[in-house]
């Protein structure tokens, strides 16, 4: 009898509605478990009767810190929190799925449907920001899952940070695909008078046929540009996010998109070329290879024109904004395109001299 290991192209397919992925083979880049094959029924069981549809679970998780910092020189943020782990909108390239791996999840479904969850995280940063000589930055969050996902709306974990920052009067930024944000418009309209808040709403395409498949359960494109207006509306710095721009799929957009921002009334907008880490690579491929078979590698292909000639590049400054002739040709375009919209700089900065330091432990038992 011969033994062999199960490899991600010979793992099942998962075209479940409602999903990104299409695969949902476990990663080897950890220490993690490795399928064998034997020769029994077990090992043709998906194949015959297909894969069992996914429902989305939600496990408690109790870090012991909440603020995450970088010293990246090429974003504009040293701290960000991220409320969730995984993300239930199931956008194919999103470049968090590799975070999975370190819980021997799959970056593929279980990425969009095994989530986690922090209750504890306004705890957590109320610890720190009342911690002696705490420096004030603005707090980005939604820089790696997206805090306004369908699950906040029963765990609230976002909202709850939100108060604690508009408490303590220490600014902040929301970077993410849903009009859900307007759920606390009553905390960020008042912290973005004091200049203390901003959000960013990201616009991939504004076509309903590739956003059902690129970002399955992200609300609709047309929905975030409204939200953008009502923001807007409340005096709130509001910006587009044109994030990822996909050659050969989305990039013909990126002028329409841009003039929908303008007459939503944005405060500004950015771009940023598609990023394919790690265990997001192979997942895209095959997303290719299922939507989009007769122009797969024309797309990779330009991808790989705009990363070095890899599928992604990892190194600071190009990998946020590509090179070669693509990457100029889009940077020309969104200039050219922003030039005609009158869309202004997406720089903003927020104050940081109105901080007031949450009462430590001790004073909160007096």
């Amino acid at each position: 009898m011969f033994f062999f290991i199960a490899r991600m192209a010979g793992m099942p397919v998962e075209s479940i509605s409602g999903r990104g992925a299409t695969r949902n083979a476990t990663p080897t880049r950890f220490n993690l478990k490795e399928r064998i094959e034997d020769g029994d029924w077990l090992d043709s069981v998906e194949g015959l009767d297909g894969v069992v549809a996914r429902r989305t679970t939600v496990t408690v998780e109790r870090p012991k810190t909440i603020l995450t910092r970088n010293s990246s020189p090429d974003i504009g943020f040293d701290r960000s929190i991220n409320p969730y782990r995984g993300c239930e909108h199931g956008c194919i390239y999103c470049f968090a799925r590799p975070t999975h791996a370190f819980h021997d999840l799959s970056p593929g479904v279980d990425f969009e449907s095994r989530l986690f969850a922090k209750p504890d995280a306004a705890q957590l940063l109320h610890a720190t920001l009342s911690k002696p000589g705490y420096t004030v930055a603005p707090i980005a969050m939604g820089t790696n899952t997206d805090p306004y996902q369908p699950i906040e709306e029963r765990w609230r974990i976002t909202r709850s940070i939100i108060e604690l920052l508009v408490e303590t009067r220490h600014p902040f930024t929301i970077t993410t695909k849903s009009d859900r944000v307007l759920r606390d418009l009553d905390l960020i309209a008042p912290a973005a008078r004091l200049g203390l808040a901003s959000v960013a709403l990201s616009v991939t395409s504004l076509d309903p046929k590739i956003h059902k498949t690129l970002e399955p359960r992200a609300p609709a494109p047309r929905k975030r540009l409204a939200a953008v207006k009502s923001l807007r509306e409340a005096r709130v710095p509001a910006f587009v996010a044109i994030a990822p721009v996909i050659p050969q799929i989305t990039d013909h957009e990126l002028e329409a998109i841009l003039a929908c921002a303008a007459d939503a009334g944005a405060s500004g907008a950015f771009w940023v070329p598609v990023r394919l880490p790690h265990e997001v690579a192979p997942l895209f491929r095959a997303w290719l290879d299922e939507h989009y078979p007769e122009r797969a590698a024309k797309v990779m292909a330009t991808i790989q024109s705009v990363r070095g000639g890899r599928d992604n590049d990892p190194n600071f400054f190009t990998r946020m904004q590509g090179r070669g002739p693509w990457a100029d040709l889009l940077r020309t375009r969104f200039e050219i395109a922003c030039k005609r919209n009158n869309m202004p700089n997406a720089k903003f900065r927020l104050r940081t001299d109105l901080f007031e330091p949450p009462p430590g432990k001790q004073l909160r038992l007096l």
